[in-house]
């Protein structure tokens, strides 16, 4: 008879199945308890790393719709739950594989296809979705930039084309401007005799 709190482990496994877009099942056996955090703190907040009982996780696998972990679930049993960047979480899985024998992965899903050990691994060799963006933004960054050059250019010669008529229009702008003061300058003499004849 299942107790409260198997059924509970269930509905936890059950729904970090269907939050995740990936999930990789490994074999952790011989790993301290401060591998494990380390582990963890490599994969991100993104990634979920969670000590898993075999005959709950099928249930729970079952209920979810998986099936890339039938048949697998032997030995103590780690999975991460990957809500983020598939293929970084994968990177950080084979990397700390590599250096801890330990951690054996044995198997995978991503956006509902199942995966072997080899294509897990195979996953974690693609570049990372953060890497991609950074290159698109370079790709798009470049044009840019070379659009502004090129606008900086036009904009140089219309000034350079419109300089040179403005600069022949400012000595009869400067004429007009002179003849405007010696006018006001003789308007006051031309009163004065008025204003000494009352």
């Amino acid at each position: 008879m299942a107790t409260p709190a198997k059924v509970s482990a269930v509905a936890e496994i059950t729904n970090d199945f269907k939050e995740s877009n990936a999930a990789v099942l490994t074999e952790y056996r011989g790993l301290t308890v401060a591998q494990i955090k380390q582990l963890r703190v490599s994969l991100g907040q993104d990634t979920k790393f969670s000590v898993v009982k075999n005959t709950l996780t099928a249930i729970a696998a079952k209920e979810a719709g998986v099936e890339a972990f039938d048949g697998q679930l032997a030995g103590p049993t780690a999975i991460a739950f990957i809500k983020g960047d598939a293929v970084a979480a994968a990177k950080s899985l084979t990397d700390f594989a590599k250096t801890n024998k330990q951690l054996v992965i044995k198997t995978g899903y991503f956006e509902g296809k199942a995966l072997n050990a080899s294509e897990v691994a195979a996953l974690a060799a693609l570049e990372s979705r953060e890497l991609q963006l950074a290159k698109v933004a370079g790709v798009l960054k470049a044009p840019a930039a070379a659009a502004a050059r090129i606008i900086d250019a036009l904009r140089l010669k219309l000034e350079e084309e419109n300089g040179a008529p403005a600069a022949a229009e400012a000595p009869a702008a400067e004429e007009s401007a002179d003849a405007s003061a010696e006018a006001v300058a003789e308007a006051p003499a031309a009163d004065a005799p008025a204003a000494e004849e009352n």
